[in-house]
């Protein structure tokens, strides 16, 4: 199995194979083209890491892909934590259907 290159999702390059043994580059094949975390977002190269739990509803899952990371005031750039929050996809479809800041508490339980 290829080690991983630095911006870790990708498989190292392979450099060049001698006596039976492969030789691999530091870095895949898509960071050494374009540069180093291609592909990566800027929340993730920050250290920001996904919740497992919603930050606007308090929607907890095993399961990452259910989370994005939303941008409190809206720019991509601002990676710092206290702007970051973790929504779930229904808050997520919520925000950006009625266009409105991130208040924390607005939501009411469905019962």
């Amino acid at each position: 199995m290829r080690p991983l290159c630095k911006c870790g999702l990708r498989p190292r390059a392979v450099n060049y194979k001698k006596q039976g043994k492969t030789y691999y580059r530091s870095l895949c094949e898509g960071c050494s083209k374009h540069g180093l975390y291609h592909g990566v977002p800027r929340w993730q190269r920050a250290g920001y890491k996904i919740k497992k739990q919603c930050d606007k509803c308090g929607f907890k899952s095993q399961h990452k892909e259910v989370f994005r990371v939303f941008h409190v005031d809206e720019n991509l750039d601002n990676c710092r934590p206290q702007n970051l929050k973790t929504v779930c996809a229904n808050c997520r479809s919520v925000l950006s259907k009625e266009n409105i800041r991130w208040k924390q508490g607005d939501l009411v339980a469905d019962y």
